[in-house]
C-alpha cells in the first residue's frame, strides 16, 4: 500500500490512484497469470516512464500558481492521460498475444533489463529530491532530464523547507536500516518488518498532532476518496500520440514480468507460459485503465516480500487486495496528514535492490566482456538520455553485439582424434590426424547476408581459391598433408542454424567454383531448414544427393574412399598394372 501511493507521485497523479493500481491489476493477474510467486501492481520504472509521458501530454502551467479548482482539473487531465497510456500498453500486449509474440522477451537480455532498472532507479532518486527538500520544482522531461533536475535542485537549495528536510532525514533513517535488517535476517524473521507502514502511521500521527501542514507548510496527501472511481473509457483521441510511449512500456512490462516469473519458476520447479503472461498483463492494463489506473507490471520488491512472507500461489494476491480494499473503503481518512516527503522516501528506499545490481558488474566483467559492455552502454544511455531512449539504445546495441560476433566466427579445420571416430579442431592438438588431399571444415555460424562475405573469404583461403588465397591449405597437420593440394573438402554445416537467400547462393557459388577447380565438395549435418533453403537456391544443380551426408564421419569415410581410388588410379597409370585381387 505505501509504495502504491508513493509511485503515484512518480506518475504525476494523486496518491489514491496508486491504490487503485495496487488493487485492480493484482485481482486480474490472480485470475489469469501463471507466475505463482509474482506480485503485480505499481512499478517504479513504469511509473517514471508514465510520469514523463503525462508531463509531456499535460504539462504544468508556467505560472505554477494554480487555484484548487485548476489543480483538480489538471489532476483529472493527467489521470486521463495515464489511463490512456495504460490502455494503449494493454492493447499492444493483447495484440502481441494474438500474434503469439511471447518470444520477444528474449530480445531484452538480462544485462539490458538490469541496466535499465538500475539507471531508472537513479532517475527516481533525483526526481524525488524536490519532495525530500520541500522545493516546488517543475518536473524535467526529455533528454538530460536528470542533469536538469540536479541543476534546478542545487539552484533552489537555499529555499528548501527545514521541516520537510527533517521529515525526510528521519524517514530514511528508519526505512533504510529496516530494509537492511529484512535482507540480512531474512531466514530468522518469521515475516519481514513492515517499516513502510510503521513510517506512514508514525508520520501521519506526528503531522496531525503537530499541525505541520499549517505551521510549516508541509505538503500532505490530503483526502483519499472512499470507494472506487466510475468505469470510464480513456480518451481515444490521444491514442495516436501515446502509442510511442505505450510501446516501450509494454515491452518493459512484459520483459520484467516474464524474467521475474521465470526466476521464481526455476527456483520452485514449475513452468510459466510466456504468451499467457502477455494475456494476463495485457488484460490487467487494459481493464484497470477503465478504473483510472496507470500502467502496471510485476514488481521486484513486493515479489521478494511476498516470497519471504510465505506466499506460494496466486491466491496470495487476493489477501493484499483485501487490505487495499479496506483502505479504499474505510481507512483512507487515516492518511490525510501523511507528508508527501515520506512517500518520496519510500520511493527512494524501494530502489535499494535496483541500486545493488551494480555489485554484479565485476562478476559480469569476468564472465563476458560483451555483456559488460551492453550493461554499461544501456546504463549510460538511460541515465544521460531517458528511460525509453536508453531502452532502445540498449536493445539495438545488444543486437549489434550478436551480429558482430557472427562476423568474427572462425572457420575451423578438423582432424581425426587417434583411436576414435571424432573430429576435433586442429588447433586444439598437434596429435590429430589429417589425410593429405582431404580438408574438413566446420563453419559454426548462421549463413546470411551479413556473414556471406566472411564465409567466402575463409573458404577461399582454406581451399586455395581466388586471388588472396594460399597455395596450400594451412592445416596444422603433417608436412605431406600441407603440401598436397585439396582434392576433397567436407563442409560441416552443423553449426549453421539458418541460411537466407544470399547465404544459400554463396554455397551454390562455392559448389560451382569447387567443381571448376577439381575439388569434390561434400556437405554434412545440414538441418532440414538449411537444406531446404539450399535446395531452393539451386544447390542440387551443382552437387548430387550422394554428396550430402548426415554426419561428418560418414562424409569423411566417403572422402577417404574417393581419395584411395584416385591414388590407385594414379599408381596404375604410373606403374602400368593394377593391384592384385584382394589388395585394398
Amino acid at each position: 500500500m505505501p509504495p502504491g501511493m508513493a509511485f503515484a507521485l512518480l506518475t504525476s497523479v494523486p496518491p489514491v490512484f496508486g491504490l487503485y493500481t495496487s488493487f485492480f491489476p493484482v485481482l486480474i493477474y490472480t485470475l489469469l497469470g501463471t507466475g505463482r510467486h509474482l506480485s503485480t501492481g505499481t512499478f517504479a520504472v513504469l511509473s517514471l516512464m508514465t510520469g514523463s509521458a503525462v508531463e509531456r501530454l499535460v504539462p504544468e502551467p508556467l505560472s505554477g500558481n494554480l487555484s484548487g479548482i485548476e489543480r483538480e482539473q489538471l489532476d483529472a487531465q493527467r489521470v486521463g492521460a495515464a489511463a490512456a497510456v495504460a490502455f494503449g500498453s494493454g492493447a499492444l500486449m493483447l495484440g502481441m498475444f494474438a500474434l503469439q509474440l511471447g518470444v520477444l522477451a528474449t530480445f531484452l537480455s538480462e544485462p539490458v533489463v538490469k541496466a535499465l532498472t538500475s539507471g531508472a532507479a537513479l532517475h527516481v532518486l533525483v526526481s524525488q529530491l524536490p519532495s525530500l527538500l520541500g522545493v516546488p520544482l517543475p518536473r524535467q522531461i526529455g533528454c538530460f532530464a536528470l542533469f536538469k533536475t540536479l541543476a534546478a535542485v542545487l539552484t533552489a537549495l537555499p529555499s528548501s523547507s527545514p521541516a520537510e528536510l527533517t521529515i525526510s532525514a528521519l524517514s530514511l533513517a528508519l526505512l533504510v536500516p529496516v530494509k537492511e535488517l529484512n535482507v540480512r535476517f531474512r531466514d530468522r524473521l518469521p515475516t519481514p518488518i513492515p517499516g513502510e507502514i510503521a513510517m506512514v502511521l508514525l508520520a501521519s500521527v506526528l503531522c496531525f498532532t503537530s499541525s505541520l501542514d499549517t505551521r510549516y507548510n508541509v505538503q500532505i496527501v490530503g483526502l483519499l476518496p472512499g470507494g472506487f472511481p466510475q468505469p470510464l473509457l480513456p480518451s481515444l483521441a490521444e491514442l495516436p500520440r501515446i502509442l510511442a510511449d505505450s510501446l516501450p512500456m509494454a515491452l518493459v512490462t512484459f520483459a520484467v514480468s516474464a524474467s521475474l516469473a521465470s526466476i521464481y519458476a526455476d527456483k520452485y520447479s514449475y513452468t510459466i507460459d510466456s504468451n499467457q503472461e502477455l494475456l494476463a498483463h495485457g488484460v490487467s492494463n487494459l481493464v484497470s485503465s477503465l478504473f483510472s489506473c496507470f500502467p502496471n507490471s510485476a514488481t521486484l520488491a513486493t515479489t521478494s516480500l511476498l516470497v519471504d512472507a510465505g506466499g506460494n500461489t496466486q491466491l496470495a494476491g487476493l489477501f493484499s487486495c483485501m487490505v487495499v480494499l479496506s483502505v479504499l473503503l474505510w481507512l483512507g481518512p487515516l492518511f490525510y496528514y501523511l507528508p508527501k516527503a515520506v512517500l518520496a522516501c519510500i520511493n527512494i528506499s524501494s530502489m535499494r535492490q535496483m541500486f545493488f545490481q551494480m555489485r554484479e558488474l565485476p562478476q559480469l566483467w569476468r564472465i563476458s566482456r560483451v555483456d559488460f559492455a551492453v550493461w554499461t552502454v544501456t546504463w549510460v544511455a538511460v541515465v544521460t538520455l531517458s528511460v525509453d531512449l536508453g531502452l532502445a539504445v540498449g536493445v539495438v546495441f545488444s543486437m549489434m553485439t550478436v551480429v558482430c560476433r557472427t562476423q568474427r566466427v572462425q572457420c575451423l579445420a578438423l582432424g581425426l582424434a587417434e583411436g576414435t571416430e571424432l573430429y576435433r579442431p586442429l588447433r586444439e592438438s598437434h596429435k590429430l590426424l589429417q589425410v593429405p588431399g582431404l580438408c574438413i571444415l566446420s563453419y559454426p555460424a548462421p549463413l546470411y547476408f551479413g556473414t556471406r562475405g566472411q564465409f567466402r573469404r575463409v573458404l577461399e583461403w582454406h581451399l586455395g581459391l581466388g586471388e588472396g588465397s594460399k597455395e596450400a591449405p594451412k592445416t596444422g597437420g603433417p608436412p605431406d598433408a600441407a603440401a598436397e593440394p585439396v582434392r576433397v573438402v567436407v563442409l560441416d554445416c552443423g553449426g549453421v542454424t539458418f541460411a537466407d537467400a544470399a547465404g544459400a547462393r554463396e554455397v551454390v557459388q562455392l559448389a560451382s567454383r569447387c567443381q571448376d577447380a577439381g575439388i569434390h565438395l561434400l556437405l554434412a549435418q545440414c538441418n532440414a531448414s538449411v537444406l531446404g533453403t539450399l535446395t531452393q537456391a539451386g544447390l542440387l544443380d551443382r552437387v548430387t544427393p550422394e554428396q550430402l551426408f548426415v554426419s561428418v564421419q560418414d562424409a569423411a569415410a566417403h572422402a577417404l574412399e574417393r581419395l584411395v581410388r584416385r591414388r590407385q588410379r594414379r599408381e596404375w597409370r604410373l606403374g602400368g598394372s593394377g593391384p592384385r585381387r584382394g589388395e585394398v
